[in-house]
């Protein structure tokens, strides 16, 4: 059957052959983002009242959830002393002045403006580093204001709690929640290459993951977890709320109407799928439906080609085994 010709160890080595950043590619990024914040640490030691007060590596390098393919990260950076009524533009502009400041070696092409962070270029590398402004007031969780990059609105958050969840469920579920989320990522970029229409974030795809891995799902056979996200979407048609109580009480999340509710497990009043409609929940459930009947083919395959056409139609041509 379709399991002899690919089952976990060879899900496995896809992964680290065309899914999974390297480690010493992510050592690299990860010495550079470090670099930009000790020198920004330097600089603040000598200028006590200068508003940048923290910078923390965020994303998908800070969580060890990133893609191959990567080639920028995320920075949050944490600054005192500007009013939440300030403008975007003016704040991005803002961040602009005192990064240049921060670091006068840089050319003026390094630091980029964009409508809501700003973008540090390395040169040698490649590698652009998207630093987003977060207004911070000394809370001790270092919880701030986010501008959000779906409407410039700004979000309650925090860094490092986020980068506490996560953490929390790989250590229940080592190695393997976060090759999971990998994996999950990849599909969710075949289908965005396949189809320019089809939207899901992959912060969404790793609060699912969350849930089920709270729920008890194990991670530990690919197939099987890959099988298992795509039933959950699909069975729950995406209409059941999925919330966390790391960090608040369930009873707080508001009451809306959205079609897809998956709230951020910082803040209890953001659904980071707030604009996911009717047409957006359902190409992802289509979407679920077909990868899930697609293992279910191979599973079931009688031949390593056809094992490995079905897998094709879940990661894409570059799938082998």
């Amino acid at each position: 059957m379709g399991l002899t010709h690919v089952g976990h160890s060879e899900i496995r080595s896809f992964a680290v052959d065309k899914v999974n950043l390297p480690v010493e590619k992510a050592s690299k990024y990860r010495e550079q983002a470090k670099g930009l914040q000790d020198r920004l640490q330097n600089y603040l030691d000598d200028h006590e009242d200068f508003s940048l007060r923290r910078m923390v590596l965020s994303g998908s390098l800070a969580k060890g959830t990133a893609l191959k393919s990567l080639n920028d990260i995320d920075v949050g950076c944490y600054i005192t002393g500007v009013d939440e009524s300030t403008d975007t533009t003016d704040l991005i502009n803002f961040l602009v002045e005192k990064l240049g400041k921060a670091y006068p070696n840089f050319s003026q092409d390094q630091i980029t403006p964009q409508t809501y962070c700003v973008t540090v270029s390395f040169k040698g590398s490649g590698l652009d580093v998207d630093i987003v402004p977060i207004l911070y007031n000394g809370d001790p969780q270092w919880k701030g204001k986010l501008v959000s990059q779906r409407d410039g609105t700004l979000l309650d958050t925090s860094v490092p709690m986020h980068l506490q969840f996560i953490k929390k469920r790989k250590s229940e579920h080592k190695i393997h929640f976060a090759q999971v989320v990998r994996l999950v990522k990849f599909w969710i970029k075949q289908r965005k290459l396949e189809d320019e229409d089809f939207r899901f974030k992959s912060f969404m795809a790793e609060l699912i993951l969350a849930k089920l891995a709270d729920d008890g799902c194990d991670f530990t056979d690919y197939p099987e977890a890959l099988q298992s996200f795509f039933s959950y979407v699909a069975s729950s048609n995406l209409k059941e709320v999925i919330a966390f109580s790391d960090y608040y009480s369930i009873d707080r999340i508001p009451k809306c109407d959205d079609r897809v509710k998956v709230f951020d497990p910082v803040n209890s009043e953001n659904n980071a799928a707030k604009r996911y409609g009717f047409l957006e929940a359902q190409k992802i459930i289509d979407a679920a439906i077909d990868a899930g009947d697609a293992i279910d083919a191979a599973m079931y395959a009688t031949t390593k080609e056809k094992t490995i056409y079905y897998w094709q139609k879940v990661f894409g041509p570059t799938f082998s085994a």
